[in-house]
């Protein structure tokens, strides 16, 4: 099954700083997406957006350049525009989840888009207009975002909304069995009899000491190399007290 996100479409409206648009299109080399659309952005050298966005060739090289939203947002079926400022105008406003959620619905039949505003006064009206939901990143009082930070925010919750195409996690290098039944019991009893060795139950109930343990190592879950490595502190440090008793 194709990934849905290879139909997201990232338009950043009129960006003022290269740097941020660098930011971006390494965001979007994080999580997976592809196509980027700037409409009127400020002058900048494709070449240097290496320097922030390394093995970010196919982006770069694919980015489209287009005068107006509309041109900017042909053919998408869903437009999710994020911005930070309360607007008069009643429009459909969701959190960064919601509408991940929403968009990766609409990218199974077609091309969405994710709609950012220049740095210093996000999205106007006009623009706004032309998102069918309004996107608003939760925050304190201070609710002004950097434009790459609000970008890769909206592109991570995508990536969690379609999480059969994320990088896989490798397993651990010496993975482990979990451990039995009969090695829980065998490290309860080496638990025992270092305890006892070392005086601990002398004011404590030792019935009631065990069970906690046994409690908590049940919590823990240990595998067995775990619980392998648990038995041998307790007799090392029955051993021990033996190795102290026979000196002279």
């Amino acid at each position: 099954m194709a990934d849905p996100l290879a139909r997201v479409r990232v338009v950043l409206h009129e960006p003022q700083d290269p740097v941020n648009i660098a930011a971006v299109v390494r965001a979007m080399k994080n999580m997976g997406l592809a196509s980027l659309t700037l409409v009127r952005p400020v002058e900048y050298d494709p070449s240097r957006i290496h320097f922030v966005a390394h093995d970010s060739d196919d982006i770069v090289a694919a980015i489209r350049h287009c005068e107006t939203i509309d041109d900017a947002l042909e053919g998408c079926l869903h437009v999710a525009a994020y911005t930070a400022r309360q607007r008069a105008a009643k429009r459909r406003v969701a959190d960064p989840r919601a509408a991940a959620e929403a968009l990766v619905g609409f990218a199974a039949e077609g091309s969405v888009a994710l709609l950012f505003g220049r740095e210093d006064r996000g999205l106007d009206n006009e623009a706004l207009d032309r998102a069918h939901l309004v996107v608003t990143i939760p925050t304190t009082d201070y609710a002004s975002l950097n434009l790459a930070q609000a970008a890769l925010i909206a592109m991570y919750e995508l990536r969690l909304a379609a999480p059969a195409h994320a990088r896989p996690r490798r397993p651990p290098r010496k993975d482990a069995p979990p451990a039995t039944s009969e090695q829980f019991e065998r490290l309860f009893a080496d638990v025992e009899r270092a305890l006892v060795a070392i005086d601990f139950f002398k004011t404590r109930n030792e019935e009631l000491v065990l069970r906690s343990f046994r409690s908590l190592a049940f919590r823990a879950a240990p595998d067995a190399r775990e619980i392998e490595l648990l038995r041998a502190m307790a007799i090392e440090v029955s051993r021990s007290l033996e190795r102290a008793q026979r000196r002279p």
